[in-house]
């Protein structure tokens, strides 16, 4: 039961409203397309960028390879993931805390919002947490026993899990803090740390290849924002809260067992909900790292103390008359829908992603006429039409150089900028994909000479506003078709 309930349950919510009213968004779009290149293509592209994705974009080129299922296969593996982190979240609190408090721990972290966005989401987060959370129940299970089996698992599932995303080896750090905070013995500290080594040494290529990438692959960040540490101390701040409570709940009224065990799921969850967070914000001080979804595993420390401070609320509540142990619960149960209901609606929903690349082809596929030239402006937006190429083959990309698979990137190369200048000057129509009123403008010397071209050449005969996206249509003066 632990482990079953919260398991399905994932699934239903994850299957629920999977195609996200048929969109998908430009990180997923970069997933979709590079999984379709061939395993030639996809290595010349690792050996550039994107290589601490690489073990998940071999996983999806297998998976489209079997069944090219469109967004279900884009996303399913993540949903089946989120079933699997929630069976090892019930797994772990089933055994620290009793099997009533795993069941509810395992559901708890299926209803979080965040949890429900990512098992939605084709990306790696998902499948990181569902490793980090299952070497987190061997490494449970080998703090409390002898045997030298589940150190081996521990770090095979965690290595894994790095290689999925290496911000999961921040977890060795929480890990580590529950070890001293436990005091245990030397040879559970000898059996961790050789366990820890065995990771760290299968991550040091991957480490090496991606340091090399950082620029490329980070250089987009920033340090942390207020709002982002603000939301960091609320949520650790929940969490230490539960733990408190759980602890002080049980204190004087339960088992001395119970109360060690209640302990024991405190000291393993703080850790592993604070530290990697926590860790990886402070380095973004100096070297910008941090986005949330790369700790996204952290929801793990929240959801057990969640899980056990629920299971001991339920048993007060069997102590109150029948009728009073109703009305509570089913008040619980409604203050709890009307809060996640909204949430769980809303990252369903096209909205809930900074753009729609669908909705971008749909766009573009009905103001392009056959030859038309197009603009990426900036040219990391042709990300909006390489999972579409039944529409971006209809067009003349104009300031194209290298195709994505050719160049071994993500977007392509692009002409200097004399060169994509004669180029659009070349062409009747234009249609410019740019992001919406009000963003930044690259100050680069090819989107310069984009804007400048268009502007003193080209008028502009219709402009199409789609979710985080515009679609322009350009002409020479006099030519709109209105």
């Amino acid at each position: 039961m632990p482990v079953a309930v919260p398991a399905a349950a994932a699934l239903a919510l994850g299957l629920w409203g999977i195609d996200r009213q048929d969109s998908m968004w430009r990180d997923e779009s970069v997933t979709y397309q590079v999984a379709h290149r061939s395993l030639g293509e996809l290595w010349g592209l690792l050996g550039h960028i994107d290589a601490v994705h690489g073990v998940y974009y071999l996983l999806m080129h297998a998976v489209f390879a079997v069944w090219d299922g469109g967004l279900l296969a884009l996303r399913l593996p993540s949903t089946v993931a989120t079933a699997l982190a929630a069976a090892g979240v019930g797994a772990i609190g089933a055994r620290l805390a009793g099997r009533r408090a795993g069941t509810l721990a395992g559901l708890v972290l299926v209803l979080l919002p965040v949890t429900q966005q990512y098992a939605q989401e084709g990306r790696s987060y998902a499948l990181v947490t569902a490793g980090v959370t299952w070497a987190t129940y061997f490494f449970v299970r080998g703090t409390g026993e002898s045997r030298g089996g589940w150190w081996t698992a521990y770090a095979l599932t965690l290595g894994l899990a790095c290689w999925l995303h290496e911000f999961a080896a921040l977890a060795l750090v929480a890990h580590g803090l529950t070890l001293w905070w436990s005091r245990v013995p030397r040879q559970v500290w000898r059996s961790w740390g050789i366990a820890a080594a065995c990771v760290a040494a299968s991550l040091l290529p991957l480490a090496v290849a991606s340091a090399a990438q950082a620029e490329q692959q980070l250089g987009w960040l920033g340090r942390p924002s207020l709002s982002a540490w603000l939301q960091f101390l609320v949520i650790s701040g929940v969490g230490v809260l539960l733990s408190r409570l759980l602890v002080r709940g049980l204190a004087g009224t339960a088992s001395a067992d119970a109360d060690a065990d209640a302990v024991a799921l405190v000291r393993l969850s703080v850790p592993l909900l604070i530290a990697p967070t926590g860790l990886l914000m402070a380095i973004s001080l100096v070297k910008p790292w941090y986005v949330d979804r790369y700790v996204l595993y952290t929801m793990t420390g929240l959801a057990l103390p969640a899980g056990a401070a629920l299971g001991w609320a339920i048993t007060r509540l069997h102590r109150l008359a029948p009728a009073v142990r109703v009305l509570t619960a089913c008040l619980l149960a409604g203050a709890a829908a009307a809060v996640l209901l909204p949430w769980s609606l809303s990252v369903r929903s096209p909205e809930s992603r900074k753009d729609d690349v669908v909705a971008v082809a749909h766009a573009v596929e009905k103001s392009a006429r056959e030859g038309d030239g197009v603009l990426f402006m900036p040219a990391r937006r042709r990300e909006w039409l390489l999972s579409y190429p039944s529409v971006y083959g209809r067009l003349d990309d104009l300031a194209l150089d290298e195709s994505p698979a050719a160049s071994h990137t993500l977007q392509g190369t692009e002409l200097s900028a004399e060169a994509i200048r004669r180029s659009i000057l070349a062409a009747d129509r234009v249609i410019a994909l740019t992001d919406p009123p009000g963003q930044p403008l690259d100050p680069f010397a090819q989107e310069v000479v984009k804007r400048q071209t268009l502007k003193a050449y080209f008028e502009v005969c219709e402009r199409t506003q789609v979710l985080g996206a515009q679609i322009v249509v350009y002409a020479r003066p006099g030519h709109c078709v209105r």
